[in-house]
């Protein structure tokens, strides 16, 4: 399954010579030991390690050494969109901005790409998957989306109560089946036949969406989907948008349990030095581009978003403040 996901790779992820990546992120993840060093190392391509993330560390690398693809998670393109620092380096070099492990919004992705003047692309993967099952063909992008599915994947979207597959446009759960699928979990067969159904589609636990042109949108989890009055409201989707008000530097949103509403959702802020915000102004500034069900409850403001060593919120941590 690792090596056939390198294989699928190669068709959307197309190096050319010369090429230097940066690579912050830790090869023990699947991110990082297939597609940052596995996937660049099968194509000549000199990769720069980081024991850390560090973003003036990272300029430097990127200046110093004519780095050409910049592999990323949110935070990491967050921060090359909003850093002050990032003016201070020469990022010419740079040809494209990969980003994994959790969806960008269309607005995050372009302010990144206009100010890095270059490619900002996503996909789309899972530890289970070796990982990456979707992704934006070179040349062909579709901002706000992972792409389509690479070489020998077949792609569903179902809606997890029926088991019925969804038209073009509808929310479900995304299916997929190739020779990337895991053979399963270590030691529980349980787990395993909960994933992995008997035709074998290994069922993500993303909530998607499918264009009329292939490109897949991942919407969040399904198990991270706030319950406010009986509507489910996204907590990326909120996420996404709180991260272009320019007072925010990183956000994190979660549902906080309410006897009348069954959830609230609650932002936790990590504001830009100086900065202050008010509730009533998030709510303000979230009314004006969601509809009314999709508006944060609760606030708080902490000195940063915890986060895996793979960019994913911690959002345990939170719910445990």
């Amino acid at each position: 399954n690792l090596v056939a996901n390198i294989a699928q790779m190669e068709h959307v992820l197309v190096y050319t010579d010369n090429e230097v990546g940066l690579s912050a992120l830790p090869f023990f993840h699947i991110y990082g030991m297939q597609v940052l060093m596995n996937g660049m190392l099968t194509n000549g391509v000199t990769v720069l390690t980081m024991a850390r993330f560090d973003m003036e560390q990272a300029l430097e690398l990127v200046a110093e050494h004519k780095v050409t693809r910049f592999f990323a998670v949110p935070p990491m393109v967050l921060g090359l969109a909003k850093a002050p620092i990032v003016d201070q380096y020469d990022l010419s070099s740079v040809k494209q901005v990969f980003s994994g492990a959790a969806p960008l919004t269309v607005e995050l992705q372009n302010e990144c790409a206009e100010r890095i003047n270059c490619e900002v692309v996503q996909g789309f993967g899972m530890t289970e998957l070796s990982p990456v099952t979707h992704c934006t063909p070179e040349g062909r992008n579709k901002p706000g989306t992972s792409g389509v599915a690479v070489s020998n994947v077949e792609s569903r979207i179902v809606d997890p109560e029926t088991g019925e597959d969804q038209p073009v446009g509808e929310r479900g759960e995304l299916w997929v089946r190739g020779p990337m699928v895991m053979k399963g979990y270590l030691n529980n067969p349980e787990a395993t036949a909960e994933t992995i159904d008997a035709e074998g589609w290994l069922h993500t636990g993303d909530v998607a969406i499918v264009d009329e042109d292939g490109y897949f949108s991942i919407v969040d989890r399904i198990k991270e989907l706030i319950k406010y009055n009986g509507f489910q409201v996204p907590p990326a989707e909120l996420e996404g948008l709180i991260a272009t008000h320019p007072k925010v530097l990183d956000v994190a949103v979660i549902g906080v349990p309410d006897d009348a509403a069954g959830e609230l959702p609650k932002a936790f802020l990590q504001l830009a030095p100086g900065a202050d915000l008010t509730l009533e102004e998030l709510q303000a500034f979230v009314g004006e581009h969601l509809v009314s069900y999709k508006q944060i409850r609760l606030m708080e403001v902490i000195d940063l978003i915890p986060k895996s060593a793979s960019g994913k919120i911690l959002r345990r941590e939170l719910r445990d403040r």
